[in-house]
């Protein structure tokens, strides 16, 4: 298979055509940025730390029966994914208040949720991704009244996965993000990183944070953040 001209550049990854119909190469970066994109930056290393701990995690949910667009890691920051057609909405389930939630709702970050909460949000950099609900959703068509509620169904699935395995690495999943796709045969599936960029990570016992707001919020020891994750997860970090 051969690497072919790029076809998207994001905030954190870059994206190209390969020689093999369906499918695409990735390409971790290490650029950091938050606030959309307001702050930006570089965490030494994240770009092969988020192409490991994301293709643990997305291989763990293939396992668990989870379809999603990870094939294989090629490289110590590149993988070969599945190519569909992304569906404009970030899917963030959160299980603890924190980040924009706890702002929203006034509550005290940390506040254990009574349930998981499913959020959709239009992805839309020009308007900031803006917090959206299912009729929002219907009138700008971005999915159906079945796809999105199937999207939702995966969202919860995940969740629940990813919860019972992080516990056993003593890990609080306390929120995430996710994105979507569609298949040439119309299948829905995740297409998208797992990884401290798009997941907060706190430590069970401490409750120190172990993702991408130790950038966001100038905490220090990002890097050695994103370490201890691939750590836990049963990793080797050699970066």
């Amino acid at each position: 298979m051969e690497k072919l001209a790029q076809l998207y550049e994001g905030k954190a990854k870059k994206v190209y055509k390969t020689s093999e119909p369906g499918m695409v190469w990735i390409e971790y970066k290490d650029d950091a940025t938050a606030f959309n994109g307001e702050k930006k930056g570089q965490i030494a290393g994240k770009g092969m730390l988020n192409n490991e701990i994301s293709a643990i995690f997305l291989s763990l949910l293939k396992e668990k029966g989870v379809d999603n667009h990870f094939i294989k890691k090629i490289s110590s920051r590149e993988q070969i994914v599945r190519q569909v057609d992304i569906i404009p909405i970030e899917v963030v389930v959160r299980n603890i208040a924190a980040g924009s939630l706890a702002k929203r709702l006034g509550w005290e970050e940390g506040t254990e949720l009574p349930q998981a909460i499913v959020e959709f949000y239009y992805k839309n950099d020009e308007l900031g991704d803006p917090f959206i609900n299912n009729d929002h959703v219907a009138i700008l068509g971005l999915a159906t009244e079945s796809e999105l509620a199937d999207i939702h169904k995966q969202a919860l699935r995940i969740n629940e996965i990813l919860k019972e395995y992080l516990m056993t690495r003593n890990l609080i999943l306390v929120d995430f993000k996710l994105e979507f796709g569609q298949t040439p045969e119309g299948q829905i599936i995740l297409a998208d990183e797992i990884s401290p960029d798009t997941c907060r990570f706190w430590d069970a016992h401490t409750k120190e944070k172990l993702d991408k707001d130790r950038f966001r919020r100038d905490l220090g020891n990002v890097e050695e953040a994103y370490q201890e994750i691939l750590r836990r997860l049963g990793g080797k970090v050699d970066v």
